[in-house]
């Protein structure tokens, strides 16, 4: 099976696959997973669905890379016989999905071997196929599956497979197109033209991005992702592209990433305006809008693609798991979770779009106060947190510290933005929400913010307090919490979210165990970079930089003592903090300061920092 780090994605703004080292498409869903994966040997075995083509001989060497500024994929095979080259991509702008596979013959003669194995609902539907007019159908029930190629191909056993070569100069192309199986087959179209049309529509979008920092290849490939992560009909940015990728090789902690999560909302919002891309900023804060609209007491942690919010969880037990970690979940029951700290995320997110220029619309801020109002009421609640514990609700630390952002910005909206509310009652509360944090959440002898109240655990998130303004970076209780996390959450170089001992038990009611979060570590760096200590913020930059696979991905953790990138894949939150800590290392006014609205003095040395 390929490591996480062997795939690279490749999408169209509505779906999404995962084409391996090998060759090999083993992730492949259909349009808002309403199907489940046509391709899911990712999860399970080569016989829940894969998609390979590749050299049939020995393959002394690959390589491959993204197109410069595109998400169209090439990845050549040195053979003793010769060098081929195979080009993956999705049609953009499609109304179905599309995969367009192409080779092209660069030296010598190379034999080549396809195999097709097509199974929808994750692995458990051997579908109906035949050939007709001259295409290869795939069908069973709501679902069918196009293939049309410049080889035909022949049924073995459940498998579809072709045997060819391919010489110098010569192209051989396919393409499978997925498409409700009640509604007529879309019409063929010709590869070549295709995949100049993606390549062009990535270039094109990637001409906007007008960051001119020392990282520029580093956002621009993280700002790609994002979009290839997005829901293009709604505007929602979906966390990952898979489901149950494991946070640790053969455990359980194995979660579906296919949704939108409001934890998310302010840090997208930023890196994308900060990006320059202002019109998929507003898609996204008009998601948010739509997603949470109703009654405040029902907010959700994440909705769908659309905004749905029945999200159930369950099982899949016919897949055998990725490196046979168990279980595999489709779902999310957390959607069901009391979190304080969406509250204060989506306000902030509508504060920091009227202050890149959105106007303030009645309607919005009429909701905005109805969520102030839902946090007045239950602040003083425990809740499960940041982290999505599903163990015991408590009283943690990030959670208030969101619940005064949300106070805080609706109190600037009012005096910055000249918006009407109860200007003196929102700022005593969030006066007070403020002394209580520091009096109850900080260990005066350990000298460090903990997870929670009347804890001695430590967590990642309470980095976000200089960055979200609620402490400046100069306090000293700021300072002496870098510190305690650098000693005891630190492991390789990278940050874990929380305190987990080995052999006991967990706050998130889990066996503990994970890797470093990626997110994490960005947040250390944004606040190496807040108090003053650029070096060290480069030097955790750097590595996490040096984390990214071949092709510039990020997964949701790593794992120090394998080496290998764990969790599901591509990860949103990582490319996002990618994005955001390569501002707040390069600009004046970085995400930091936009939410902290604390001027920074970036020298210049620091900004175009040698090599």
């Amino acid at each position: 099976m390929n490591r996480i780090e062997d795939y690279a994605l490749i999408g169209d703004t509505r779906t999404a696959a995962l084409v391996g080292l090998d060759g090999s498409i083993d992730w492949f869903c259909a349009p808002r997973f309403d199907s489940g994966a046509m391709f899911a040997a990712l999860l399970g075995t080569p016989d829940n669905g894969r998609w390979k083509i590749a050299p049939s001989e020995r393959t002394l060497r690959v390589t491959r890379a993204y197109r410069p500024n595109s998400m169209v994929l090439e990845t050549t095979f040195e053979c003793g016989s010769g060098t081929v080259t195979l080009v993956d991509c999705m049609l953009a702008e499609s109304p179905v999905p599309r995969l367009i596979r192409s080779l092209e013959g660069l030296s010598g003669r190379v034999a080549m071997a396809l195999e097709l194995i097509t199974r929808f609902d994750y692995g458990s539907i051997v579908p109906w196929v035949r050939t007709f007019e001259g295409a290869h159908v795939a069908v069973a029930g709501p679902d069918a599956l196009v293939v049309r190629g410049d080889v035909a191909l022949e049924g073995r056993g459940l498998t579809s497979i072709a045997e060819f070569e391919i010489s110098a100069g010569e192209r051989i192309a396919f393409e499978a197109v997925y498409h409700p199986s009640y509604e007529p087959r879309p019409q063929a179209i010709e590869p070549a033209k295709a995949i100049a049309h993606t390549d062009e529509y990535w270039r094109a979008w990637t001409k906007v991005c007008r960051y001119d920092g020392p990282y520029r290849e580093a956002v621009t490939r993280s700002l790609l992702t994002l979009k290839a992560l997005t829901f293009h009909p709604t505007g929602a940015v979906v966390a990952a592209a898979t489901t149950s990728l494991p946070e640790k090789l053969g455990g359980v902690r194995n979660w579906d990433y296919r949704y939108c999560w409001l934890r998310d909302a302010t840090f997208v919002l930023l890196a994308l305006h900060n990006g320059g891309y202002d019109h998929a900023a507003e898609a996204w804060r008009n998601w948010l809008l739509r997603a949470v609209a109703g009654a405040p007491n029902q907010l959700q942690i994440m909705y769908g693609l659309l905004g749905e919010r029945r999200i159930p969880e369950f099982e899949v037990p016919w897949l055998a798991g990725y490196e046979n970690s168990k279980p595999v979940r489709l779902g999310n029951a957390a959607a069901g979770q009391f979190q304080l700290d969406v509250y204060g995320e989506v306000i902030d997110t509508l504060f920091q779009a009227h202050e890149a220029g959105a106007t303030i619309d009645e309607d919005e801020w009429t909701l905005a106060k109805a969520v102030i109002a839902t946090v007045e009421e239950r602040w003083s609640e425990p809740d499960h947190g940041l982290w999505e514990i599903r163990g015991k609700p408590q009283h943690f630390t990030h959670s208030k510290v969101m619940a005064w952002v949300a106070l805080d910005r609706a109190v600037q909206t009012i005096e910055k933005l000249g918006a009407e509310g109860p200007l003196e009652r929102w700022r005593a509360l969030r006066d007070h929400i403020h002394e209580e944090i520091c009096a109850r959440a900080y260990d005066q002898k350990r000298r460090t913010f903990t997870q929670y109240y009347g804890s001695r655990e430590l967590d990642a998130s309470t980095l976000l307090l200089p960055i979200v303004g609620f402490l400046p970076p100069d306090d000293p209780r700021v300072g002496t919490t870098i510190e305690a996390i650098e000693h005891e959450l630190l492991e390789g170089g990278f940050v874990r979210r929380y305190t987990q001992t080995k052999g006991s038990s967990t706050v998130d009611g889990l066996p503990p165990g994970e890797g470093a979060f990626l997110a994490c570590s960005f947040w250390l760096a944004d606040a190496y970079a807040a108090v003053g200590r650029w070096e060290d913020a480069h030097a955790l930059f750097e590595r996490l930089l040096a984390l990214r696979n071949d092709v510039g991905l990020l997964s949701e953790e790593y794992a120090p003592d394998a080496k290998r990138l764990v969790g599901n894949y591509p990860q949103a939150f990582s490319h996002v903090g990618l994005v955001n800590t390569a501002y707040n290392l390069s600009q004046h006014m970085g995400p930091t300061q936009q939410r902290s609205r604390r001027e920074s003095t970036v020298p210049r040395e620091v900004q175009h920092p040698p090599g």
